[in-house]
């Protein structure tokens, strides 16, 4: 429907030179789509910061500039001036994404400027501090390391970790000028970058000197178009560091820690698959990481939901920094979770609820999966308790609520170019695979999800009733929510995975 709207809109606009009418078209089109999308927000009423006035103000000012000099010349042109007026208004109209982008790109140099000011001081700062910096960049697992490091190191360091996901120029800058005081041994920064130069720019004012790549993954590869672009940026984190730390199970970076080694610095290897690498860590199926450091047993049964390759990296981390296996040891048994990052919690309905909301990647739905299959069997193996020694007087048990169920609610992954209907498929397979309901948020990528559960179902045994899985569509995600809340009962499982922002329909 949108495609054909949007072919409305063009060919209209095209008549309009000819048949000034036909831009009316072109402007009902762009009102009524693209469908899926509400002139309101969802989830959320738009917050007018200062910098959104600013482009709003651009955008303004471009359009009316357009309109100006559209409907002059075309008046000169022997054009009405109402027709002319008319037509410019519904190029405008059709192209206001193109008109975003031009305010956006007049901006930048502005907001840069202004945020000069606050770097400056934010280096300042740091430089008067000086505490030892860690640097931490990834497609997936930033926020998560970044967390583990700090909650390590906090037994003998004092330390300042860039707070939620403050990543940016801005964030970071705020994050000093706020938080780093007299005192402050360690400096946990979390890096991202949406191109190449952003990660070196950073560390020219925030000089690492530990740097960390928890992976390398197709997470914005729509900006990047290849991994391999992706990891070129992501290195620019180990230029200036003595010391890094890499999860070298991606030979990309196996090779930048041999790279790292030629030119002489400290390198920790981290691996969930070879023993040998200086800190390996697995989990087991029932979600518990056990680690190794230098072949030797560090700790075993650390926190459940904790991805075995950050937890590696955090301990790399900390002993690079001198904490002795026991002191990690300690501090891994009580690793904290990351708020919406495969958060559990039990909801007062008495459902297991897996908030993973904020991850958008592959790897990282994968093993929100694994974590799912998990808490079912957690929850299967108290249900048997529970059959085992009734006891009176405590209500509802799981089997009053009859078939226990599993579900996934999800709108799938975006931002991965053209591996997005692919990566979104194969987690519909895996999530069909798994869960007894899958719950389809949104537009965007119902059809690949689709897809995958019919490949899924084409696997199962004719024996499992009704294809293993029931699937189910919602428009939002307050639709799927109010779903889960009235089918579920005690003793059933929900992953809430990945949600999207507004303007994806």
């Amino acid at each position: 429907v949108n495609v054909a709207l949007a072919l409305v809109a063009l060919v209209a606009l095209v008549l309009a030179g000819w048949w000034p009418v036909a831009a009316v078209f072109t402007a009902v089109a762009v009102v009524v789509g693209p469908v899926g999308l509400s002139v309101r927000g969802r989830s959320s009423s738009l917050n007018w910061t200062r910098r959104l006035r600013t482009l709003a103000s651009f955008c303004a000012i471009s359009v009316l500039l357009f309109v100006v000099a559209f409907a002059a010349l075309r008046t000169a042109a022997g054009a009405g001036v109402l027709d002319s007026i008319a037509e410019a208004f519904a190029i405008a109209a059709f192209g206001a994404p193109l008109l975003v982008d031009l305010s956006l790109a007049l901006t930048t140099p502005l907001e840069r400027r202004m945020l000069r000011p606050y770097v400056e001081r934010a280096a300042a700062r740091l430089a008067r501090e000086n505490p030892t910096v860690v640097a931490i960049t990834g497609s997936f697992g930033k926020t998560s390391t970044k967390g583990y490091i700090a909650h390590i190191l906090s037994t003998k360091y004092n330390v300042v970790a860039s707070p939620a996901s403050y990543n940016n120029r801005a964030g970071l800058a705020r994050t000093i000028n706020e938080h780093l005081s007299e005192g402050t041994d360690v400096f946990v920064a979390e890096m991202g970058t949406y191109s190449r130069g952003e990660i070196a720019e950073l560390c020219s004012w925030i000089p690492p000197d530990i740097a960390v790549i928890t992976g390398i993954g197709p997470v914005h590869l729509e900006r990047f178009r290849s991994e391999e672009r992706i990891a070129q940026a992501k290195s620019e984190i180990l230029v200036g560091a003595r010391c890094v730390v890499l999860e070298v199970d991606d030979e990309r970076l196996a090779e930048l820690a041999r790279e790292s080694e030629r030119h002489g610095k400290t390198v920790w290897r981290c691996s969930t698959v070879d023993k040998a690498a200086d800190v390996f860590a697995t989990d087991d199926s029932s979600g518990d990481v056990t680690v190794l450091a230098k072949g030797h047993e560090l700790a075993i049964g650390v926190a459940q939901g904790a991805r075995p390759g950050n937890v590696a990296c955090a301990t790399a981390v900390a002993l690079e920094l001198g904490l002795g296996a026991h002191e990690i040891a300690n501090r891994l048994a009580s690793l904290p979770s990351v708020a919406h990052r495969l958060e559990p919690s039990l909801a007062a309905s008495g459902v297991m609820v897996l908030d993973d909301t904020y991850n958008s990647n592959p790897a990282g739905a994968e093993a929100a999966l694994r974590r799912l299959q998990a808490a079912r069997a957690e929850v299967q193996a108290a249900t048997a308790e529970v059959k085992a020694s009734p006891a009176e007087g405590r209500g509802a048990t799981p089997e009053s609520h009859g078939a226990r169920r599993t579900v996934v609610v999800t709108p799938g992954m975006v931002e991965l170019g053209r591996l997005q209907r692919n990566e979104n498929a194969r987690f519909g397979a895996q999530a069909a695979s798994i869960a007894t309901d899958l719950l389809i948020v949104g537009r965007t990528n119902r059809k690949a999800l689709l897809e995958g559960v019919s490949v899924a179902r084409s696997r199962v045994s004719d024996e499992v009733p009704g294809g293993g899985v029931e699937v189910h569509t919602f428009d939002n995600r307050d639709q799927a929510v109010e779903w889960v809340r009235r089918n579920l009962g005690p003793g059933e499982v929900v992953l809430y995975e990945n949600d999207l922002p507004d303007h994806y329909p």
